[in-house]
């Protein structure tokens, strides 16, 4: 497996050849209770968070995917991402705004075709650029603060692998 990189991207993945059996590397997971980690089994997806304690609002969680290749070897895929409720928030806003400028620049559009002023439309779809900007940078800042834990849940899976 490659190092992960110094960037990290909007949902890092990765996948690893593991020769060891799909149930064995499935019950170690399952098996695996080291804190601050708290680790979910759904049938072949397992879910690696961190603990209420240790949670932050930025906090990534790991989920894994393991599947069977033959009797002796199964292959795993990975897939870092943020808590699911802040991703749904961060996902609605971006909705909100981007509705809202359809919609005030379709209202701009139809006061420049009645000869009406449209400079309050204009200045509305210039806040909400602003607001989308907010947003990609609260997100990267909320990406860094996240990185060490990030390497704290691949530091994790290797040792529940190897072990």
């Amino acid at each position: 497996m490659k190092p992960l990189p110094n960037e990290i991207v909007l949902r890092p993945r990765f996948q690893l050849h593991i020769p060891k059996n799909k149930e064995t590397v499935l019950s170690k997971f399952e098996r695996s209770k080291e804190n601050p980690f708290v680790t979910k089994r759904l049938d072949e997806h397992v879910f690696i968070k961190f603990n209420k304690k240790e949670n932050h609002f930025w906090s990534p969680q790991l989920h894994i995917e393991i599947d069977e290749i033959d009797e002796i070897s199964c292959k795993l895929h990975g897939v870092f991402g943020p808590n699911p409720t802040l991703w749904t928030f961060f996902m609605f806003v971006h909705f909100i705004v981007a509705t809202l400028f359809i919609i005030i620049g379709i209202w701009a559009y139809s006061s420049a075709s009645l000869g009406k002023t449209y400079h309050i439309q204009v200045g509305l779809m210039v806040l909400l650029v602003l607001i989308w900007f907010v947003l990609y940078f609260a997100g990267r800042s909320g990406k860094k603060k996240g990185q060490p834990q990030m390497q704290q849940l691949l530091d994790f899976m290797r040792d529940v692998i190897d072990t």
